[in-house]
């Protein structure tokens, strides 16, 4: 099994970026939607992604945004990747992909099979697939809930592009996660959290040693 990926989203302080790339995080998220108690402001979020080492994929989750906040951020902090985590269309993803030029990931909330159906879609015009769990009716995030969803909807599933599982993800069932899904890469944020948007260094290494520690055979 190739070596799992993960990125750990919604770093809102200089210590946690470097716990997680010294952890050996692939991507670092930085969520620029005020709602969240994980959300950074443009200077906040320059000094973090300075802070990070060469070789880290930098990564800005954003909620339906509006072009005027995409040029606001990327005119200041240097990222490598653009996630989408609102109800944005196919042409918008593919829109702000040709306008920003930079790789996106649009995340997509999964309950049933039904939820399946938009993710090929989507993948014909994004870079990776951030399959989550979709939130429940009326929540205020689109994601960092803490939820999981039943993994065996993507047990050995494949799409166009490469794809990164999310939702309910901590260091006790992430290489669980790995075995039963096949995922490659994960995706967490409050599963390695004190509190929301502060992260804890010892659950960052734990969650990536379970991860990167998954075996092959499903483990039931």
């Amino acid at each position: 099994m190739p070596d799992v990926r993960v990125k750990i989203c919604g770093l809102t302080r200089e210590a946690d970026v470097a716990a997680a790339a010294e952890a050996g995080a692939a991507y670092l998220g930085f969520v620029f939607f005020p709602k969240s108690p994980r959300n950074v402001e443009v200077a906040q979020a320059r000094a973090l992604a300075l802070s990070a080492p060469v070789g880290r994929a930098k990564v800005g989750l954003f909620v339906s945004p509006e072009d005027a906040l995409l040029d606001a951020v990327l005119a200041e902090v240097p990222l490598d990747m653009i996630q989408l985590h609102g109800r944005e269309s196919p042409e918008r993803v593919a829109e702000i992909r040709a306008r920003m030029g930079l790789p996106v990931m649009k995340a997509l909330g999964v309950s049933s099979e039904a939820d399946l159906a938009e993710v090929a879609a989507y993948g014909r015009v994004a870079d990776q697939l951030l399959i989550d769990a979709k939130a429940p009716e009326g929540a205020p995030l689109p994601g960092g809930n803490g939820l999981a969803f039943d993994w065996r909807l993507v047990q050995g599933r494949r799409w166009p592009v490469p794809w990164m599982l999310a939702g309910g993800l901590t260091p006790e069932n992430a290489g669980r996660a790995v075995s039963m899904t096949g995922a490659v890469q994960l995706d967490v944020s409050s599963g390695v959290e004190s509190e929301p948007g502060l992260k804890d260094a010892g659950k960052i290494r734990a969650f990536i040693e379970s991860a990167q520690g998954a075996g092959a055979v499903p483990r039931l």
